[in-house]
């Protein structure tokens, strides 16, 4: 065994350069040491920061909960909020009382519907985000809810599925009933005061020549065909007034155009005859077939005619023709109604279909405006031109099957 060199070990260069290189150590350690001091003041300073900040986040975040809270409360319509699992998250004290939960306790949405008489379950099975309104008896008296429901689809709010919205229309049903009502009313008297107004005139004159033939004072053909006219004057009034005001649609099946024009052209004869008018028809040189009514197509032939002859003097003339044509690449039946009165003011003309409105104030204004409506259940179009002196012209459009 080599016992150590003990001149090395106890060498004063050797030992000047281990102190040395320990001075320089410690130096550096206290350099790192110091950095080290410094770093975790700063990061204490910043963590004492962002502490201070998520306290300050965390209570504004409750000042927002409670300040939402109140708002939700004080809303005047009933709010429900619930989970994904369909459990109450919250429900606001409106909504308890459009409910009936002022005593009960719900925790689920069928505990809900159980308490409320509200089938929750079949309006979550209903497609789209609608109202949904919802009648219901209580004592004896009826109420309205409108329900309506909002799913929410962000990710933030996972803890919620969705809100249901409560709000109580029964003073809106109410209302709209008392609207209703009073519409009726006015139609009802509108609809006595046209009666009244246009039945007057022809009543009277119904009642001098039905006395003139139980005379028999000669000319009971002539008194005769101003009964007829009188008596379809008549029924084209009351036939206006029950298109004007109905709610119901016209069926609609094959017929053939021109024979229909042809028995309105035919039914209104008597009134041309009583006016002094010449009334002529031409049909079509083929058979149209259109989608239509009847009635309805007797009713605007009757309307336009009678028009035409209430603007057209004596010895004046009404032309009916019927033709087709093909428009757009497609067969139409067009059937125009022209006469040599006195023709429209261009200033009228877009004002003539409108219902009420009459050019001179002596009719109700009803005729035109119900020919626009039983053209449009016709799918067809109705076209007017006309020059002041010269007369007007009807065009009416009728799809051809």
């Amino acid at each position: 065994m080599n016992e150590p060199n003990v001149a090395v070990l106890h060498s004063p260069q050797l030992l000047a350069d281990a102190f040395s290189e320990f001075i320089s150590a410690s130096a550096t350690l206290e350099a790192s040491y110091r950095d080290l001091q410094r770093e975790v003041a700063h990061l204490s300073v910043e963590l004492s920061e962002r502490n201070a900040e998520l306290t300050r986040s965390l209570q504004e975040n409750d000042r927002m909960r409670a300040t939402l809270q109140q708002i939700i409360d004080s809303m005047p319509c009933g709010v429900l909020v619930l989970d994904a699992e369909q459990r109450i998250v919250t429900i606001n004290p409106e909504g308890r009382r459009l409910l009936g939960l002022r005593s009960a306790r719900a925790k689920t949405l069928r505990e809900l519907s159980e308490i409320s008489q509200i089938d929750f379950g079949a309006l979550v099975t209903e497609t789209g985000e609608r109202d949904n309104e919802i009648c219901l008896t209580s004592l004896g008296k009826k109420r309205w809810l409108a329900v309506g429901r909002r799913e929410l689809d962000d990710a933030s709010a996972a803890r919620f599925q969705s809100i249901w919205i409560l709000r109580d229309i029964t003073a809106d049903k109410l209302a709209e009933q008392q609207r209703e009502s009073a519409r009726r009313t006015t139609t009802l008297a509108e609809i006595s005061t046209i009666l009244a107004h246009e039945i007057r005139n022809p009543l009277a004159s119904l009642e001098l020549f039905a006395g003139l033939i139980e005379e028999d004072r000669g000319d009971t053909e002539q008194w005769v065909a101003n009964l007829r006219a009188g008596i379809r004057t008549l029924s084209g009034t009351v036939n206006n007034v029950l298109s004007m005001n109905g709610d119901g649609r016209k069926r609609l099946v094959p017929v053939g155009l021109s024979q229909c024009v042809k028995s309105g052209v035919e039914f209104v004869q008597p009134i041309a005859q009583q006016a002094g008018v010449a009334l002529r028809f031409s049909p079509a040189e083929s058979p149209i077939t259109v989608q239509g009514n009847e009635d309805a197509l007797r009713q605007i032939t009757l309307n336009l005619i009678s028009n035409a002859i209430r603007h057209t003097p004596v010895g004046g003339s009404v032309e009916v023709a019927v033709r087709a044509e093909t428009r757009h690449g497609t067969v139409r039946g067009i059937v125009t109604v022209r006469d040599s009165g006195c023709g429209i003011p261009q200033d009228l003309l877009s004002h003539i279909f409108e219902p009420g409105f009459s050019g001179t104030g002596e009719t109700p204004g009803l005729g035109l405006a119900v020919c626009k409506r039983l053209m449009a259940q016709h799918r067809g179009e109705i076209r007017v031109q006309s020059h002041v002196g010269q007369g007007t012209e009807f065009e009416l459009e009728f799809p051809a099957l």
